[in-house]
């Protein structure tokens, strides 16, 4: 299923386990495995919108034109599944919440300390703000320089990674970016998000295997 086979992929493995990218009990994959409960959202650009609430000094709720005119970011990271696959090198682009924080188009009160992801069909995601604000964490529109396919969470994802040579970022599991995400809300406090409720673990470290509760 994941196209754990061949020599080249056996190399790359190689590669960048001496370079420690990665994770214990993780896999290299050249595939983009699709992972995800219940069924892909349908995407209508003409009535999405994506809403920012709670522990904020303005709530905000942005068209899919108002969101694409937001402040755009690139990055590449290596990013790891929960179910022991990893895929290294992707590059992604959309929107960073911390660059949205530092230009003032989110102007948060000093009780914000996480954020739940809200997506299509109720499904939540949870996070600690300073992961958030991270250089790793993304709303990403755009997958290797494409939009995102409906099947990896079109038109909206939130992304975390683990960015090549930057240690002292967190780095958790991939389900901690919700596909198909339509609002963020600012917490004083933690709430556990969906995969949290079944028995995954709350901070999701790779590094640390911190997979199940």
């Amino acid at each position: 299923m994941f196209n754990f086979k061949g020599p080249d992929r056996r190399k790359e493995e190689a590669r960048l386990r001496s370079e420690s990218r990665l994770p214990p009990g993780q896999a290299l994959t050249v595939k983009f495995p699709v992972l995800h409960y219940g069924p892909v959202a349908a995407f209508n650009p003409a009535i999405w919108d994506f809403r920012l609430w709670g522990e904020v000094e303005e709530e905000k709720v942005w068209s899919w034109d108002e969101f694409n005119g937001l402040p755009r970011t690139q990055v590449t990271m290596d990013i790891h599944c929960v179910t022991r696959w990893s895929k290294a090198d992707t590059l992604w682009e959309g929107v960073s919440v911390r660059t949205l924080v530092e230009q003032g188009l989110i102007k948060l009160k000093p009780a914000a300390h996480f954020v739940m992801q809200h997506a299509e069909y109720g499904f939540t995601v949870n996070l600690p703000l300073e992961v958030v604000l991270q250089d790793n964490f993304l709303l990403a529109t755009h997958f290797n320089g494409e939009p995102i396919t409906p099947e990896h969470g079109c038109p909206l994802r939130g992304v975390v990674g683990a960015i090549p040579g930057r240690s002292d970022l967190a780095s958790p599991y991939l389900w901690k970016g919700a596909k198909w995400l339509r609002g963020l809300e600012f917490m004083p406090r933690d709430r556990l998000g969906f995969w949290e409720k079944a028995g995954y673990n709350n901070r999701a470290d790779v590094w640390k295997e911190e997979r199940f509760a």
